[in-house]
């Protein structure tokens, strides 16, 4: 009963968007319902927590991924590439200044 429990909280996201608080309580409420020794409820919850960890890390990498295609999709320009193009017109400002003073009198 506890591993089916387990893999459902693991197919959604549940478990991944749970805190470590949340995920440490419902698995010491399982292990107490399931009646485990104190060595086998610790490990459940041990056990639990990393897949939790590893859950909420598998969901930001694809949300990340979801986001960044959205944001690509957008065809929004880069801020390396606003930094870029930035650095280009200062270096055309300078040139264009040097051009337009006035020839030294000497």
């Amino acid at each position: 009963m506890i591993d089916l429990i387990k893999k459902t909280l693991l197919t959604g996201v549940g478990l991944a968007v749970m805190t470590k608080d949340k995920v440490q309580e419902l698995g010491e409420d399982l292990a107490n319902q399931a009646k485990l020794s104190e060595n086998e409820g610790r490990a459940f919850v041990d056990d639990l927590l990393k897949q939790s960890e590893n859950a909420r890390s598998e969901f930001e990498t694809r949300v990340g991924a979801v986001v960044k295609k959205a944001i690509e999709g957008m065809n929004l320009v880069h801020k390396d590439e606003i930094a870029s193009l930035q650095a280009k017109i200062d270096e055309l400002s300078a040139r264009v200044a040097r051009c337009e003073q006035p020839p030294s009198q000497g």
